[in-house]
C-alpha cells in the first residue's frame, strides 16, 4: 500500500504564505501525477493542482499566479507552495497520489488524511 502524510497547514492573515509537504513511502513501483485537492465546507473536493512524473502541471483557475506545485521524484514528495492566500482558499487540503505497486499493476489513486488551511484575520 501507499501512505500519504501531510504537513505544512495552519492558520494564515489574508495575504500570507503556507507551503504544504506531501510524502509517499510504502511499496510503490512507480508514482505518475501527484497533486492537491481541497475541500471547503459545504463544498465538494475540488482540484487545485497536479503535476506529473515529468513535470507538466495543471492549475486550478482560481488559484494560477498564486499557487505553485513542485515535486522531489527522488523522495515521492510533493509540495505546495500558496502565496497571496485569500480567506476563500480556507479548506482542508488533500495530497494525492496515482501510483502503481508493481510492474505489472494498475496505477490507482492514494489519498492523503488532510491538512486544515485557514486564511482569516
Amino acid at each position: 500500500q501507499v501512505q500519504l502524510v501531510e504537513s505544512g497547514g495552519g492558520l494564515v492573515q489574508p495575504g500570507g504564505s503556507l507551503r504544504l509537504s506531501c510524502a509517499a513511502s510504502g511499496s510503490i513501483f512507480s508514482i505518475n501525477a501527484m497533486g492537491w485537492y481541497r475541500r471547503a465546507p459545504g463544498k465538494q473536493r475540488e482540484l487545485v493542482a497536479t503535476i506529473t512524473s515529468s513535470g507538466s502541471t495543471n492549475y486550478a483557475n482560481s488559484v494560477k499566479g498564486r499557487f505553485t506545485i513542485s515535486r522531489d521524484n527522488a523522495k515521492n514528495t510533493v509540495y505546495l507552495q500558496m502565496n497571496s492566500l485569500k480567506p476563500e482558499d480556507t479548506a482542508v487540503y488533500y495530497c494525492n497520489a496515482h501510483a502503481a505497486l508493481t510492474s505489472s499493476s494498475w496505477y490507482n489513486d492514494y489519498w492523503g488524511q488532510g491538512t486544515q488551511v485557514t486564511v482569516s484575520s
